[in-house]
């Protein structure tokens, strides 16, 4: 008897075990959301990404935010970034969580998970004190992670590596391991094999695996098997080892005898960075070429701007058994919505002293052909700028200036005024080219109603939201700042 007794208790883990999913979660940056076969490019070829489709779910209204470090602060606290409480109550234009936000890695961590964040970080506070140039508390590792190997920011902010002085680190936890990247050929391939290795290490355990890519950001890379391969250049090139590497993670988990037990999310941290000229000016300076950076057809616009473009990216979710094959769901999602997922699914506790503003995603995944959105409405910022609000085929667009000083470095995209409230049936106008505001005044009246309320609780370039979260002291009053003169460059 006893030692049937000593055999259950050594099942009591394994079993357990199998009863939590595993979660992979897969962030590309700067992917636009025509750019993967499935959501309907021609030129790039994405075939374990598509099948990845074929036998999971594609979210075709799935939102990021507008730019890097905005969105993978959303992403990591499942919070609109201006609710998000930032060190000093500041509120950056790249978000730096404070280390008393939650993340979903110390949801998940928890909840007995093993967690890794391989690949690009982007939410660290300088610190010229710390031999990684950045404080710890605000890294993977201070941030639920228990392990990173990855960048501590972005690869650069230019075509060629050679063409700024930037350079950036690779890390290992807490240990600089490249001190200059020179070349990013093989950041693709350098990820999935510590990817691969995390997968294997904890394959008797419920493990997290935060797999954020650095493609295909610029400077672009790609190895010597796919470079000068893709139709649609080095950029597609870059997208197509990141299929490949997918591919790679798929037939791990097969080949372990975990597929059935693992949920993956593919998605993107925000739209393309289109810039052939410097701030698209029609006389400006050549910047980025074509086949150095995606597409978002057919939305309007792209990364940096909250037309649909900016915001709303590809989004796959895999996980076999579980969430039916073939299908698709035109529900407003996004990744904020993540965290009380994988929190739902994992067995852990989302944080009750605080708003969350995602939701569980749970009863789409199981059954997204017949279960709605759990969100009222979504809100388009541009960095701390309420742009729009989105409430089901519906998006309202606020006025604003050209080049509004007060979105920073984004403004100099923003070359065109809006001059009036639009409304756009999403739905029926897609690539948002009609002013419907006169035909519904009273669904123009609602959404504006929304964005209110939303200013009131969440806050705005000139109002500091109720709801927002300041550990720091007191919440600091905000200003309005003067007329936008000029252009921001």
């Amino acid at each position: 008897m006893m030692r049937l007794v000593i055999f259950l208790l050594a099942l009591c883990p394994a079993l357990f075990a199998a009863e939590r999913p595993n979660i992979v979660l897969i962030f590309a940056d700067d992917l636009g959301y025509g750019d993967l076969g499935c959501f309907g490019s021609t030129k790039i070829k994405t075939p374990h990404l598509d099948k990845m489709a074929a036998e999971g779910l594609r979210l075709t209204s799935f939102y990021a935010q507008a730019v890097c470090g905005p969105s993978r602060a959303a992403l990591m606290t499942g919070c609109y970034p201006i609710r998000i409480g930032e060190p000093g109550n500041k509120k950056n234009q790249h978000t730096v969580m404070h280390p008393k936000e939650i993340t979903m890695a110390e949801v998940l961590r928890e909840a007995g998970y093993a967690t890794a964040c391989i690949g690009k970080w982007h939410l660290g506070e300088h610190a010229k004190d710390s031999p990684t140039g950045f404080d710890p508390a605000t890294m993977p590792n201070g941030q639920g992670f228990d392990y990173f190997y990855g960048t501590p920011l972005f690869n650069g902010a230019t075509v060629n590596v050679n063409d700024s002085k930037f350079r950036s680190t690779i890390l290992r936890n807490e240990q600089v391991v490249t001190s200059a990247v020179e070349s990013w050929d093989h950041i693709t391939q350098d990820y999935t094999r510590e990817a691969l290795d995390f997968i294997r290490q904890q394959r008797e355990k419920p493990f997290f695996l935060y797999l954020a890519y650095n493609m295909p950001h610029i400077p672009l890379g790609a190895s010597e098997k796919f470079k000068g391969k893709s139709a649609g250049g080095l950029y597609g090139d870059a997208v197509e080892e990141m299929d490949w590497s997918c591919g790679e993670i798929i037939n791990t988990l097969r080949e372990l005898g975990l597929a059935e037990n693992t949920l993956v999310i593919f998605t993107s941290d925000n739209g393309p960075w289109v810039e052939t000229t410097r701030g698209m000016e029609p006389d400006g300076k050549a910047f980025i070429p074509r086949d150095h950076s995606g597409n978002a057809d057919p939305l309007r616009g792209y990364k940096m701007l909250t037309w649909e473009g900016g915001l709303r990216v590809p989004c796959v979710a895999w996980w076999p058994g579980k969430i039916p094959a073939g299908t698709s769901s035109d529900a407003i999602t996004s990744t904020m919505d993540l965290l009380p997922t994988f929190a739902s699914i994992a067995g852990g506790k989302t944080p009750s002293d605080r708003v969350i503003d995602g939701r569980d995603l749970t009863p789409l995944l199981r059954d997204p052909a017949t279960t709605a959105s759990p969100h009222e409405a979504f809100y388009y910022y541009c960095f701390t700028h309420l742009q729009a609000v989105r409430s089901g085929k519906w998006k309202f667009v606020r006025k604003r200036p050209a080049h509004p000083p007060w979105v920073g470095w984004s403004g100099r995209f923003a070359g065109n005024a809006v001059n009036e409230f639009s409304l756009y049936d999403l739905d029926n106008d897609i690539g948002e080219t009609t002013n419907v505001a006169a035909e519904h005044p009273e669904v123009l009246d609602r959404l504006r109603q929304l964005a209110h309320e939303a200013r009131m609780e969440l806050g705005d370039y000139d109002h500091t939201g109720s709801g927002a979260r300041f550990f720091d002291g007191p919440a600091p009053a905000r200003k309005a700042p003067g007329k936008a003169k000029g252009k921001v460059k």
